[in-house]
């Protein structure tokens, strides 16, 4: 099937030849005719399928067709993405695709002025592309009205619920019209979100391209063990020779577990040589565009990232995604691996894990209903772990998670077991904020 005989308008077809895009992928096939005809959907799709396209190229065929021009400080399809780069990417989708129907996209997210956004909204426009926290802003400082919106779009829903953005999308669709178009997509599909969908949508039409919560199945997964300190170790001597036969590490994405984790990785391959950018919600607007600029240009090969700062990494050629850090929910395991074996090439994921994270194996096991392949530690591992832990290189773990605190009977200091007291003298928690 191609994409002429999917019904699209020739200014869309005009954009994809562009693009060089000739086959349509299976939620695309699914999702496309549904939604010319105007029915709500309910998309559920790995990360890496083609999601995108599959909502975008029909909206904008319905958008063009209706030849409405937007009223001032409105928007005419609204797509809420959880993240900053998610938000940047689909726009940067949008605007290629709609090149020849001009149309008019813009962004709308936190980490960068919101009088700019305010400028681009004030003429109105034909597509926002937001995410929940900043567009409602905009509708409180009564920068924008929902009033007129043609089109809703839900994207990565389950990743909106684990950043507890529910209660705002409850109160955004406040300020919707009941008389809308409502395209809902999730990669997992718990009862949770399943709930919330009902909610969103009236009669939706439904695609599903793969059961939900399964991994890629060009994405082959391994798993090393060794003690959380050794990691440092393996991951050094894994960047440096390569992981086993299976090919070069050209663009490698690193996943930590916390802001602070995802820097002392950069500083530790920094001490070692191995030149790696971090992104994560720290990092302003400018530095997050900058990292993720240079892993796109092949410039920097490794980027260590956070959970909610990945999602929006639409990057072609990653050849292997890390897990350093296990992810304590199962299901970020999975759009994680996502982030490789995009665009029908294959991939590798590797996972290190210590043993107080094998409870978290044991969950992604469950969730991915496959067990996954353990692989052995390097030669010479042992030797390299010892010098690098005894090295200068070598990154500390932070104080609260190298300390904890212990009472003193009421009426006395507490204490931290086997360090100094910390400077300040105050009492610090172990929750490490």
């Amino acid at each position: 099937m191609s994409f002429q005989s999917l019904g699209l308008s020739q200014p869309v077809l005009q954009a994809l030849a562009q693009k060089n895009y000739a086959q349509p992928t299976p939620i695309q096939m699914q999702a496309i005719p549904t939604l010319l005809k105007g029915r709500d959907l309910l998309g559920i799709a790995q990360t890496g399928t083609g999601k995108t396209a599959a909502f975008m190229l029909p909206s904008i065929d319905r958008l063009s067709a209706a030849r409405r021009v937007p009223r001032p400080q409105t928007c005419r399809m609204l797509v809420l993405a959880p993240t900053r780069e998610l938000a940047s990417q689909i726009a940067e989708s949008a605007a290629a695709y709609s090149r020849f129907a001009r149309l008019s996209v813009t962004t709308a997210f936190g980490g960068v002025p919101i009088g700019k956004q305010r400028r681009a909204l004030e003429r109105g426009v034909d597509v926002l592309v937001a995410t929940p926290g900043r567009l409602i802003d905009l509708i409180e400082q009564r920068m924008l009205s929902l009033r007129e919106v043609e089109i809703l779009v839900l994207d990565e829903a389950d990743q909106m619920m684990d950043l507890g953005f529910i209660h705002a999308l409850k109160q955004i669709v406040k300020w919707l019209p009941e008389k809308r178009q409502t395209l809902f997509f999730s990669a997992t599909m718990p009862k949770a979100i399943r709930e919330l969908a009902d909610k969103f949508l009236t009669d939706p039409g439904e695609v599903r391209v793969a059961p939900a919560a399964t991994t890629v199945e060009r994405v082959e997964q391994f798993v090393s063990f060794c003690d959380q300190r050794e990691k440092q170790a393996l991951l050094t001597m894994m960047l440096r020779t390569g992981f086993s036969e299976r090919g070069n590490m050209d663009r490698v994405l690193i996943f930590s577990r916390t802001k602070h984790g995802a820097d002392r990785i950069v500083k530790l391959l920094a001490g070692n040589g191995i030149a790696a950018n971090a992104i994560h919600g720290n990092k302003s607007q400018p530095q997050r565009e900058k990292a993720l600029g240079l892993f796109k240009a092949g410039e920097v090969r490794i980027l260590v990232a956070t959970d909610i700062a990945a999602r929006g990494i639409d990057v072609s050629g990653v050849s292997h995604v890390i897990n350093f850090e296990l992810p304590n929910v199962a299901e970020q395991y999975v759009h994680r691996i996502g982030r490789t074996a995009r665009a029908g090439a294959a991939g590798i994921a590797i996972a290190y894990c210590a043993p107080d994270e094998r409870a978290y194996l044991r969950d992604i096991e469950k969730l991915t209903r496959q067990r996954i392949e353990e692989a052995p530690l390097p030669p010479g591992f042992n030797a390299e772990a010892a010098r690098i832990a005894s090295s200068r290189v070598a990154v500390p773990m932070p104080r609260h998670e190298e300390r904890r605190w212990q009472p003193r009977p009421q009426g006395q200091r507490g204490r931290y077991a086997g360090a100094v007291k910390p400077m300040g003298g105050g009492r610090r928690r172990a929750s490490g904020r």
